[in-house]
């Protein structure tokens, strides 16, 4: 799994906003910090979803520190984040897994409330895990 560094910034009275000083144009924001980087990662699936034969080799947190902007940002407060970029293929899997059966009577009562499968429920929360 890649990962993409982001520069996460705050002014007062704002939504935290992202950019990625790799990828030119991508950016996004959140109302708190963990909200930001869920729409951060949200981000870089939409670009590369427009431009799939951009999919750069991932600077490294040195790289991206270094650079004169993103040392300025930092001194102001802003802060840097390794978003994960996961290349969703579009192909579904089987996969068997194994739970203990309370828990998996957990995931199902929520996956049922949610009005999901136990599969997309599953999903979705291995992706925020991914994700945080």
């Amino acid at each position: 799994m890649n990962h993409y560094i982001a520069v996460i910034e705050k002014d007062p009275d704002s939504a935290y906003g992202v950019s990625f000083p790799q990828l030119e144009g991508v950016f996004s924001a959140g109302d708190t910090f963990e909200e930001a980087t869920r729409n951060a990662n949200e981000a870089l699936q939409l670009f590369f979803e427009d431009n799939p034969s951009d999919r750069p080799t991932p600077w490294t947190m040195d790289q991206v520190r270094n650079l004169e902007d993103v040392q300025t940002d930092l001194t102001q407060g802003a802060m840097l984040v390794a978003i994960p970029y996961i290349e969703l293929t579009g192909r579904t899997v089987r996969a068997n897994l194994t739970f203990d059966a309370g828990l998996l009577v957990a995931i199902d009562e929520e996956a049922k409330a949610r009005g999901i499968s136990r599969s997309a429920f599953i999903a979705s929360a291995s992706q925020a895990m991914l994700n945080a």
